[in-house]
């Protein structure tokens, strides 16, 4: 059993709300499951409340903090569900696709899902692959790529006049100002460095926002 700590229980219930236990069951199967899998590291076992459900369970905060009403969400890069799965955890309302290239791991999130009854859509693919096919109002993406490449992967399916939620470290604003020249050829507009639950986690969640113009093209985004 990996239980909450009472420390984070604040927390987790104002994230979480009445779906906390879902969480719980959550934080089980990945502990259970996730290392031999090869989701996560052995080490990660003992810290995933903070390291990694609450710090991703915190991008609540991020789209409630939003300027423009949001329904569909896409996770790319989703691995162990984090973000993605967690976010569908605590934000019921939000129709969540989670997009992962590798099929074991596409699996395992297609297993959670029928577990918990997420209602999510776990698509094995590249984003690329996507790219004038499907579009969404949020695209969220941790620790998949510096910010100037993962734009190219995912600002082509944000819809127009939506957002690109990223969960960055302590290098946000140096890889922002890397990525201008790229976010500005892709339509991206006013990033943002955010950092959410200080004072409740001992690591805040930072976030970098990525706007996309409204009727930015989209054919030929990808390249270059």
């Amino acid at each position: 059993m990996h239980p909450l700590p009472e420390s984070l229980r604040p927390t987790a219930e104002r994230l979480f709300a009445d779906r906390l236990e879902l969480a719980e069951r959550f934080v089980e199967l990945l502990a259970e499951q996730g290392p031999e899998r090869g989701l996560i590291g052995p080490r990660e076992v003992d810290r995933l409340w903070e390291r990694h459900l609450l710090n991703c369970a915190l991008m609540v905060d991020a789209i409630d903090a939003l300027d423009h009403p949001a329904t569909t969400l896409a996770d790319v890069g989703s691995g162990a569900g984090l973000p993605g799965a967690v976010i569908a955890i605590a934000r019921p309302d939000l129709q969540v696709t989670l997009i992962e290239t590798m099929q074991r791991r596409a699996t395992w999130l297609e297993e959670v899902d029928a577990e918990l009854g997420l209602g999510l859509e776990v698509l094995r693919s590249r984003a690329e692959e996507l790219h004038g096919q499907r579009s969404f109002e949020l695209v969220t993406a941790r620790a998949v790529a510096a910010l100037d490449k993962l734009a190219r992967w995912t600002l082509p399916l944000v819809a127009d006049g939506g957002s690109l939620l990223a969960m960055k470290g302590s290098s946000a604003a140096d890889e922002i100002e890397k990525a201008q020249k790229v976010l500005t050829r892709l339509g991206g507009v006013d990033p943002t460095i955010s950092r959410y639950g200080e004072g409740e986690v001992e690591v805040p969640t930072t976030v970098v926002q990525v706007r996309r113009r409204a009727k930015a093209t989209r054919k030929g985004d990808a390249r270059g």
